[in-house]
């Protein structure tokens, strides 16, 4: 029962929709552009670094408080707990609630989720993602392959006692998540059409007007499909 607490309070947080209410303060939906998520990275394209750092923020508290808070509710303690609270997080992330189950990709919730699990972990993936990401320019790559890391970096520790296999597992199933949540970006890469850092979208001065549209055509603004 406490694993399944600790996941629902993971989602809760996790659906946060912090992407979502900085672009509303700037006057975007971030949503109608780019790639459509409300992760830091469409928030950088769409508005500006400070948003996007304050977003990255965010989304990384989204992942660490219900860890922390399971340590306070439940006693003893228990790396399941952490767990299950860190994944709730990264699925709220992605599928919020409160945005009928759509939003980020998870990244920097699922990094936030195991600085309380294994405090350097997070910090060692953010280096090896920012390697690809300064050599090729694409985030997505370099996002996918920094969660990757944390499985491989938490599989040794945990064959040899220094962490547990809790931790271990909120790793590689966070991972295998994120990865399938750019499946898009996946496709754009092996297309050559995934976008760059330092690529910006444009952003309408005025709202779009849904206008109507055949069977099979979208009404959705050219940015996001």
């Amino acid at each position: 029962m406490r694993v399944i607490a600790s996941l629902l309070l993971g989602y809760i947080f996790g659906s946060f929709p912090s992407g979502v209410l900085i672009g509303r303060w700037k006057g975007v939906d971030v949503r109608r552009y780019g790639s459509g998520r409300t992760g830091a990275t469409n928030v950088l394209r769409t508005l500006d670094p400070g948003s996007a750092a304050l977003v990255a923020g965010l989304d990384m508290l989204k992942g660490t408080l219900p860890v922390l808070l399971t340590w306070a509710l439940f006693k003893p303690r228990s790396d399941w707990n952490d767990a299950a609270a860190g994944m709730g997080a990264v699925i709220g992330h992605t599928h919020s609630i409160f945005l009928r189950f759509k939003g980020g990709r998870g990244v920097l919730t699922t990094g936030g989720a195991m600085l309380p699990m294994n405090l350097p972990i997070p910090w060692l993936a953010l280096v090896v993602a920012a390697v690809p990401i300064a050599l090729t320019r694409y985030i997505s790559l370099g996002s996918m392959i920094g969660v990757s890391s944390q499985a491989l970096m938490a599989l040794p520790l945990a064959l040899t006692k220094r962490d547990s296999w809790a931790h271990f597992a909120y790793a590689l199933a966070s991972a295998a998540w994120v990865v399938a949540e750019h499946h898009d970006n996946l496709q754009r890469l092996l297309a050559g059409t995934e976008r760059k850092v330092g690529q910006k979208v444009q952003i309408a001065s005025t709202p779009a007007v849904q206008m109507p549209t055949s069977a099979g055509s979208s009404s959705l603004p050219a940015q996001v499909r």
